[in-house]
């Protein structure tokens, strides 16, 4: 599609004709959807660090993932995908600010120096590493053996974001998460990244949303339930986000 914006007129003309309000919760929309693939594309989401570590993350998804880690008070988080290991720090550090929980990160890949960071960290005690691949079946029942009966489990996954793989993580992990929690399938921005310099035409069908849509409507215990903003004094209304359809609640 293409987008003209006339800050004089403070209007967006869409190549249908259709003219937007610049100033206005439609016209964010437009700006936010170029925005976010133009980011991506440029790897804005490395650029920043928690704690000292580096984390891939973008920082909406960041503050929108802490409300639900205190509204849900888990006593386990567990994230696939380590990489740099700042989401895993991040998590941890909402651990010890409310008092509760530990995180268990996994990874086929723990490079040394990335596993010495994590282990000589401040918030080492919190934080479990297993390397291995996410969807091995003695990593996924190593991980089990790590979650106590009647704790609440979050989990996030951020590993390979293939279809078949984050299918296959769903599979696995789905069942460990407690209800009023959620298993988060990160990532699903790729679905719109088809076009960008950095994306693949596969992508369109190739990605996390799809394999979480595909999810719920095989499991009627979870649902595509995006958190709902605890603050709002504003015009607008959905996050600025590199999750789209990846808030799985069990509700049952």
């Amino acid at each position: 599609m293409k987008i003209e914006i006339d800050f004089d007129t403070k209007e967006i003309t869409t190549s249908e004709g259709k003219r937007i309000a610049l100033y206005s919760g439609e016209g964010f929309g437009v700006v936010k959807e170029l925005w976010l693939k133009v980011g991506w594309n440029q790897k804005y989401n490395y650029t920043f660090t928690w704690f000292g570590v580096p984390v891939i993350q973008l920082p909406d998804d960041m503050l929108r993932y802490q409300e639900v880690v205190f509204a849900v008070q888990p006593d386990v988080i567990i994230e696939t995908g380590i990489a740099h290991g700042g989401s895993l720090v991040f998590s941890a550090s909402l651990c010890k600010l409310i008092g509760r929980g530990r995180v268990i990160g996994i990874d086929i890949d723990l490079r040394p120096h990335n596993r010495v960071r994590l282990e000589s960290h401040p918030l080492k005690n919190l934080i479990t590493l297993i390397e291995g691949s996410s969807v091995s079946g003695d990593i996924v029942e190593g991980v089990k053996q790590h979650v106590r009966a009647g704790e609440k489990v979050l989990v996030a996954l951020d590993s390979n974001h293939s279809y078949a793989h984050v299918s296959a993580e769903l599979a696995a992990y789905a069942p460990l998460v407690t209800p009023g929690s959620y298993i988060i399938a990160t990532d699903g921005l790729m679905r719109d990244l088809t076009d960008v310099p950095r994306g693949e035409p596969a992508w369109d069908l190739d990605n996390p949303a799809r394999a979480a849509e595909d999810f719920v409507t095989k499991h009627p215990d979870f649902v595509l339930e995006e958190p709902a903003w605890k603050f709002n004094e504003s015009t607008l209304a959905g996050n600025v986000t590199h999750w789209p359809s990846a808030w799985i609640k069990r509700v049952q």
